[in-house]
């Protein structure tokens, strides 16, 4: 008889251990991205992540006699629920064996503890939120992983399904390539949107960060908030992410767009870091930090993380300039691939955007969910 055991993380080993997971799971494995451990503790951390603040979490592992063999997260986020009028919780950093009756067990102590907490339902993967990793891969297991996307196998899905987890939204992700985006095509595209919209586009100033955070915490909670699952973030969540994304952006790759002189949309893009994060193993010390900064002109790939319009300047054509602006001056900097992600299946508006302009769906994720 098998010796399957669910034991909460309770101590800094357990937690240790909660993190390095992944490293010996996809040991091998050419398409997993190691995270950056640093990166990993600060998100997981409830008394320094400003999530925890509107949010809590119960972290559990798996053991197979004195083998760790999977792990998962319950998560109530209260911000979530407060928006959304739901009593959903939320399992999240999902990892396992493939095996059924440990995902079975797992899945099964993430429920429980949602239950006590007087949720409903059960959603995820969410890592920890919406405005994190979020989705379980499910198309496009033979190329890397884009930084701050997920990554797993592909026998996760049937994990999820065979344990009674249904679909409830998937999300995609879309490539350009150079030759789409140089086409005259797309250029006389772009002319007339100029001409018709009268949009001023301008690059991050970082002489100014405050102040452009101002603006970006403007477009963010207004732009995306009609979007399914949408959590808007607060003033220190924001201010958490602007800290960490400061030292990997590139200015001309963060633009803003103005009409009339109202700020009319915002859009972040950083390149692939994740190919150099993959070189220094997760690891910034001793020596990850000299790679980081010597290794960035190697990078080809760049992903656009945010892309949004406020609703009144909807329908001009202006996420069509966004998407060219952005790749012209990725351009100049060396890349010419670049992944646009995550975006809601059902988000037509932006969907048909990102097609028109060229986009191919390489990449899709999955949210799923079952009833308590």
């Amino acid at each position: 008889m098998r010796n399957i055991n669910i034991v909460p993380v309770t101590s800094r080993k357990e937690l240790n251990t909660f993190i390095k997971l992944p490293w010996k799971l996809y040991k091998g494995n050419p398409n997993w991205s190691a995270p950056l451990l640093y990166d990993r503790k600060k998100i997981l951390d409830t008394k320094k992540n400003p999530f925890y603040k509107h949010a809590s979490i119960q972290l559990y592992l798996a053991y197979e006699g004195n083998e760790v063999t999977g792990r998962i997260a319950a998560i109530i986020n209260d911000l979530h629920n407060e928006c959304h009028n739901e009593k959903a919780g939320f399992f999240g950093f999902f990892e396992c064996i493939n095996d059924q009756e440990t995902a079975n067990k797992l899945f099964n102590s993430a429920r429980e503890w949602i239950k006590a907490k007087g949720m409903d339902l059960m959603r995820g993967p969410a890592n920890p939120s919406s405005n994190d990793d979020w989705g379980m891969l499910i198309e496009g297991f033979d190329v890397p992983p884009m930084i701050m996307m997920p990554y797993n196998y592909e026998y996760y899905n049937q994990l999820c399904v065979n344990y009674g987890l249904t679909k409830i939204k998937d999300l995609f992700a879309y490539r350009f390539d150079e030759e789409i985006l140089k086409s005259e095509k797309m250029k006389r595209v772009i002319d007339i949107v100029k001409t018709r919209s009268k949009v001023k586009i301008s690059c991050l100033d970082m002489k100014h960060y405050e102040g452009e955070l101002e603006k970006i915490k403007f477009v963010y909670n207004n732009a995306w908030a009609p979007n399914w699952g949408f959590v808007p973030l607060t003033d220190e969540e924001i201010d958490a992410l602007a800290a960490d994304l400061k030292p990997l952006i590139k200015p001309s790759l963060v633009l803003f767009g103005e009409v009339d002189g109202k700020v009319a949309g915002f859009s972040l893009s950083v390149p692939d870091y994740n190919y150099i994060f993959n070189k220094i193993n997760g690891r910034l010390f001793p020596f990850g930090f000299i790679r980081l900064f010597t290794l960035k002109k190697e990078i080809k790939w760049f992903r656009i993380i945010t892309l949004g319009i406020i609703p009144e300047f909807h329908k001009k054509g202006l996420d069509a300039l966004f998407y060219w602006e952005i790749y012209q001056n990725a351009l100049k900097l060396g890349m010419k691939s670049c992944e646009a992600s995550w975006i809601l299946e059902n988000n037509e508006m932006m969907n048909n955007a990102i097609v028109n302009a060229g986009g191919i769906v390489y990449k899709k994720y999955r949210i799923y969910q079952i009833n308590i």
